[in-house]
């Protein structure tokens, strides 16, 4: 799996996103994304609303995924 495929599947997933991916192993990403769709949402809840653009990749091809999800305002202060 390549970073590239990984940040458009979550930019597919939730459209207003802004998705910065890393990795260089081809299992293991780190991955901030910046969304108006984690507003009032938990930390869980923002992280399955991306496990959920990537369907059965989790835990397959994508082994794991660290993740740092904000909202615009979160990432601008």
């Amino acid at each position: 799996m390549n970073p590239i495929a990984i940040k458009e599947l979550i930019e597919k997933g939730l459209p207003d996103a802004q998705v910065e991916i890393s990795g260089d192993d081809g299992v293991h990403f780190e991955a901030t994304v910046v969304s108006e769709a984690f507003a009032g949402k938990m930390p869980l809840a923002r992280h399955r609303m991306v496990y959920a653009t990537l369907g059965s990749l989790m835990g397959n091809e994508i082994h794991a995924l660290a993740l740092k999800t904000l909202t615009p305002a979160e990432a601008a202060a």
